[in-house]
């Protein structure tokens, strides 16, 4: 049984900025004690940090800097899930009572150690993320008829949706036709099909629904937990045209809440670049294999924002550590109708995937108002 709530958050603003992790971590949490209330240092039990510079002290460092003295005090890396199972593993403190309350802060900088690793140097000229994704832009392509014209669409929506974020990295308003004429990469991919790594940081804090009210009034309960690791390496995926971990970790979450993907008022899915938004509609079950693409035209089509309505990774950008957490953040804000312009109509579930290296892991997260 989950019995674990969100119950305060904090952001900063996705940059280029030459700022250290450290300074963008502190300030996230300034911004969650200034918007949470009867929160201090004495009530925080644990402190876990999510982020791909793991060569830092860094949950004690930033523990010691704001004044908390953590029972649990740890770091997540997981490449661009770390978010979401940081917030997996302080879900499982509360859960098994080793503490009451955990706060999960993620950052990294532009130029994250996480975007090409010693493992992937056998990939030769292929160990950059953008070639997975140019075999799975491929891939996709071919098997559904997909055009380049309709995958721009993804990009396009979501720097749309990041013009009412105030954390994005990016303002800009797009056409197809920008996406089409930007800088090529591959055959199948170009510059604006891909999300860009940032500076930046989000942190979140959870709490026992018990005491859940003692710092917020709405809070948001986790309901649902799902994540499968595959391999470290994109050619044992099954398929290319298909999220086979994602497939795998969205029916644990939603067999563990009860729940079926057309309960989902609002989501945030892991749009590392412009393919991945329709193949994780489909392999999360939203719509029938080759219709993700579909889906989403109808989406743009009708102005809906239920699909990453702050910009997804595209638009917001894509500081690895922090990702999965702001993720988590904006659907929390949907949740307690506090989106802003971004808001969608009335949610009470929502969703959100976050996952790393070509879907070799994923995670899920459901959350309920």
């Amino acid at each position: 049984m989950n019995n674990t709530s969100i119950v305060g958050y904090g952001n900063t603003k996705f940059s280029t900025d030459d700022v250290t992790i450290e300074e963008q971590m502190i300030t996230a949490v300034k911004n969650l004690f200034d918007n949470t209330k009867n929160l201090t240092q004495k009530e925080i039990d644990g402190v876990l940090i999510s982020t791909n510079s793991n060569s830092k002290y860094l949950a004690a460092i930033i523990s010691e800097t704001l004044g908390i003295e953590p029972n649990v005090s740890h770091t997540v890396e997981s490449l661009c899930n770390s978010g979401t199972n940081a917030i997996v593993s302080a879900a499982a403190h509360v859960n098994s009572k080793i503490a009451k309350t955990i706060l999960v802060i993620g950052g990294d900088r532009y130029d994250s150690p996480g975007q090409i690793l010693e493992w992937d140097q056998a990939r030769g000229e292929f160990k950059h993320p953008i070639f997975w994704a140019s075999i799975f832009t491929s891939a996709y392509k071919r098997k559904n008829n997909v055009k380049d014209d309709q995958l721009a669409l993804v990009s396009v929506k979501n720097y749309k949706n990041a013009q009412d974020n105030p954390y994005a990295y990016s303002n800009r308003v797009i056409s197809v036709e920008d996406v089409l004429s930007s800088k090529k990469l591959t055959d199948d991919l170009r510059i604006l099909n891909c999300s860009r790594p940032c500076t930046g940081a989000s942190a979140i804090l959870l709490a026992e629904n018990e005491i859940a009210k003692k710092f917020t009034d709405n809070p948001v309960k986790i309901q649902g937990i799902g994540q499968k690791t595959i391999s470290a390496s994109f050619t044992n995926n099954p398929n290319l045209t298909k999220m086979h971990s994602t497939s795998i970790a969205a029916k644990i979450a939603f067999d563990n809440s009860g729940w079926s993907p057309s309960d989902v008022d609002v989501m945030e899915l892991h749009d590392a670049f412009s393919v991945c938004e329709p193949m994780a509609l489909e392999s999360i079950g939203f719509t029938n294999s080759e219709n993700g693409m579909s889906f989403l035209e109808d989406i743009i089509k009708t102005d809906e924002r239920r699909v990453n309505p702050r910009g997804g990774l595209i638009g917001t950008g894509h500081p690895l550590g922090a990702t999965g957490i702001a993720q988590t953040i904006e659907v929390v804000q949907q949740l307690q109708g506090d989106a802003g312009k971004r808001q969608v109509d009335s949610p009470k579930k929502g969703l959100v995937h976050n996952m790393s290296a070509a879907a070799t892991s994923s995670t899920i997260l459901l959350m309920e108002s």
